[in-house]
């Protein structure tokens, strides 16, 4: 589970399963750059930052009462950001009930004091390399398709690496049975 520690470095995010995340790993084979390891490839949602450890079970909760419908994403461009020079994957075209639930999530940590770091609008994408110089120009063949599990609450750890704490699988919410 979380390690004992009194601040943690939290996220959301969507959490490929091996299928999806070993497709996503072949995305990187054009990208130059500082390459994401494989087993930390996800899609982000919500960053945290430092939390304390007793944010947890409001966290828990909140994951738990975001409502996630059941969710194709079609991984069909590349992309980059300038500054942090990261070259990344996305969707030309996200699905609406991803960009609500980023929406529904971002209002429920904010009515429950938390808040998330945004950098402009939601762009729901895949790092792929840091210290990246550009992104390829187009994806080669058919596009990624991901059929999402749901959405997890990740540690990222002292030690580099991220560590899903729970997941809230999709049709899943407060209420609802699983």
């Amino acid at each position: 589970m979380i390690a004992n520690e009194p601040a943690h470095k939290l996220f959301f995010a969507l959490w490929p399963d091996d299928a999806a995340r070993q497709a996503l790993a072949r995305l990187q084979e054009p990208v130059r750059g500082r390459l994401v390891p494989p087993e930390k490839l996800h899609l982000t949602m919500a960053f945290l930052g430092r939390q304390p450890a007793d944010a947890l079970p409001v966290l828990l909760g909140i994951l738990h009462a975001v409502p996630l419908p059941p969710l194709q994403l079609d991984i069909d461009c590349y992309g980059y950001f300038k500054r942090p020079r990261i070259a990344w994957a996305g969707m030309r075209q996200p699905p609406a009930a991803l960009l609500a639930a980023q929406t529904t999530l971002m209002q429920q940590l904010e009515a429950a004091g938390f808040s998330a770091a945004t950098h402009g609008a939601f762009k729901p994408h895949i790092t792929l390399a840091r210290e990246a110089k550009e992104a390829p120009a187009a994806l080669d063949g058919a596009p990624v398709t991901w059929k999402v599990a749901g959405l997890a609450l990740v540690e990222s750890r002292p030690d580099g690496t991220y560590a899903p704490l729970a997941l809230s699988a999709t049709g899943a919410a407060a209420g609802s049975a699983t």
